[in-house]
């Protein structure tokens, strides 16, 4: 009779060692990882040329990749211990975060307290680094909407007790970022708050009169200040010649970076425009740096690449609202209304689709309170899908 053998079977150490690998979406952390490397690399060449100015005569060739790198070392720490915390305990500390960060605001307007640069005040200085309270303002906003969200559920069909509080405290952000002036972060605030309303569920009609009212304040904004007026009017028509070598001067050079790239681009570090033609090439403008020296390629892959990030985050914001993890839910889908708003105003910005704003591109420009908070908000998403995929499995976080 042939003999019998009973079928291999796998160690249960392995088994638990896989599970546990497979917790986290690996995807996620490879494309987040492949976007900051991607950015250091750029932000390297984009810099190279600086220190032939005299602005950045006493800064090395590395200055500003060593720094990159060291944000990047310090962001995926913090990135590392923050995936640690459970997401009930950011729902209770929101409306703390919250508030500190409009002290922290505040003080940035304070003198002697809040540093300047080109004429805008933004930071704290902490000597070893600037601290910039608007980028810490982008992600607990999004927790502090989505934990108001969810204790005034039963009230956001109501406009006194539903909508008037979430809009004034957005408000008093709006007032202090206008004074720094920061508009752009404005914007993005702006966006991410009204999203994530209306993803849990503010009236309709409300929502639409609010926008347009919305419209209406940025608008009026924008017509009170003469300089940002101008700055409008010279991106309608960047080529005249006042316009070209005024308040255009960088949306026409950002725009020739790309003209020169063409379809595989110029080759890396091979970049014209970054040689002191075109201002904040390795921050604002990075996207132009890549458009040139990679081509429309290099823009498609890095276009791609915030895409999934984004669907991404709405599946995982989904999934968790489907278990009833709104706050989780909310989190999440507002962590990728963030990301995708802010790439979306930087890369039209760079491609002439939009007026001239001082944001930078998530995860790859250069800058530590950006890229730091950028990882933290992931690493946050991340957390979110770590609990679904144990909760569905009938764990306990």
């Amino acid at each position: 009779m042939p003999s019998w053998s009973a079928p291999e079977q796998r160690p249960l150490n392995s088994l638990t060692q896989r599970s546990k690998m497979m917790e986290y979406d690996q995807p996620l952390v490879w494309v987040t990882l492949l976007l900051m490397l991607l950015g250091m690399v750029m932000v390297y060449s984009a810099s190279i040329s600086l220190p032939d100015s005299p602005k950045y005569a006493s800064y090395k060739n590395a200055h500003f990749l060593i720094r990159q790198a060291m944000f990047i070392g310090v962001s995926l720490l913090a990135g590392m211990f923050v995936f640690r915390i459970r997401i009930e305990a950011w729902q209770r500390a929101a409306p703390y975060l919250f508030v500190a960060t409009l002290v922290l605001l505040a003080l940035v307007l304070v003198p002697g307290i809040g540093k300047g640069v080109n004429g805008a005040k933004r930071w704290l200085s902490f000597k070893v680094f600037n601290l910039q309270p608007s980028e810490l303002m982008k992600l607990f906003v999004v927790l502090y909407a989505a934990d108001y969200t969810v204790r005034k559920q039963q009230f956001m069909h109501k406009f006194t007790k539903g909508f008037m509080p979430m809009a004034m405290a957005v408000a008093v952000v709006g007032l202090l970022l206008l004074l720094e002036p920061d508009l752009g972060a404005f914007g993005v605030i702006v966006c991410v708050a009204m999203g994530i309303l209306f993803l849990g569920g503010i009236n309709g009609i409300w929502f639409g009169g609010i926008g347009a009212t919305l419209v209406g304040i940025f608008s009026l904004v924008i017509m009170l200040s003469p300089w940002r007026r101008e700055r409008i009017f010279a991106y309608m028509n960047p080529w005249t010649e006042e316009n070209s070598l005024g308040k255009a001067y960088q949306l026409s050079h950002s725009l020739i970076a790309f003209g020169r790239g063409e379809l595989f681009g110029v080759g890396l570090g091979g970049s014209v425009e970054k040689l002191h033609y075109l201002p904040e090439a390795h921050t604002d403008f990075l996207l132009a740096v890549i458009g040139e020296e990679l081509g429309f390629v290099g823009v498609l892959v890095v276009v791609v690449m915030f895409y999934w990030i984004i669907k991404r985050a709405f599946e995982i914001g989904r999934q968790a609202i489907a278990i009833d993890l709104t706050f989780a839910g909310l989190t999440a889908k507002g962590i990728g209304i963030w990301i995708g708003v802010q790439a979306f105003i930087n890369m039209g910005v760079n491609l002439g689709l939009l007026p001239t704003k001082g944001l930078t591109l998530p995860l790859m420009s250069y800058g530590g309170s950006g890229v730091l908070i950028n990882c933290v908000g992931l690493a946050i998403l991340l957390r979110i899908d770590y609990e679904n995929r144990v909760l569905m499995r009938g764990g306990r976080v």
